[in-house]
C-alpha cells in the first residue's frame, strides 16, 4: 500500500497500516531516481544540508560518489548521516544527554507515554524515539567535510 504524503513523498505502509519509508525522487550526478528513507533519515538529510548550505541532492550526489561499489545508495545515505552526527558527539553531549546509564535509558524506553507525547507521536511520529534517545535532541558541531559537490 503507497499514499502519497505532504512533503512530496509517497509512504510504504505496513499491513497493519504503520508508515514506516518514505520515498522520494531526487537527482544524483545529474540523473533522477527515487530513494525510500525512514522520515527521520529524511528529516536529517534536510538538517545536514541546511547545515552545510547545500541541497539534499548535493548530498546524494556526494554520498553516491563516495560509496562503496556494492553497497546501495539508500544504505550509503544511512551511514554517511551516522558518520556526520557522530563526528559531531563529544563527552560532554553525552553527559547532557543521559548517556551512560542504561537502565535509566531502558526505563524511559518503557514508560507508559504522556497525553503530550501521545499527541506530538501523532503529529509527527518522532515523541517515542526522542522520549526513548534524548541524544536525538543534541545539537551537532560545525562539521567540514572533506569534499563537496559544487552548486
Amino acid at each position: 500500500m503507497s499514499k502519497k504524503n505532504g512533503s512530496g513523498g509517497h509512504n510504504s505502509a505496513s499491513p497493519d497500516g504503520n508508515t514506516s519509508l518514505i520515498s522520494k525522487n531526487i537527482t544524483v550526478n545529474g540523473h533522477r531516481t527515487s530513494i525510500r528513507l525512514e522520515p527521520e533519515m529524511w528529516q536529517a538529510l534536510g538538517e545536514v544540508s541546511v547545515r552545510e548550505r547545500c541541497t539534499i541532492h548535493d548530498i546524494c550526489s556526494l554520498v553516491s560518489l563516495k560509496k562503496k561499489e556494492l553497497s546501495s545508495l539508500t544504505a550509503s545515505i544511512r551511514v554517511f548521516l551516522m558518520l556526520y552526527y557522530r563526528s559531531a558527539t563529544t563527552e560532554e553531549g553525552h553527559m547532557r544527554a543521559g548517556h551512560g546509564d542504561f537502565e535509566a535509558m531502558r526505563s524511559r524506553a518503557l514508560s507508559p507515554k504522556s497525553k503530550e507525547e501521545q499527541s506530538e507521536e501523532g503529529r509527527d511520529g518522532d515523541a517515542q524515539v526522542m522520549r526513548s534517545y534524548p541524544a536525538y535532541r543534541i545539537r551537532y558541531t560545525d562539521y567540514k567535510p572533506a569534499d563537496r559537490v559544487s552548486k
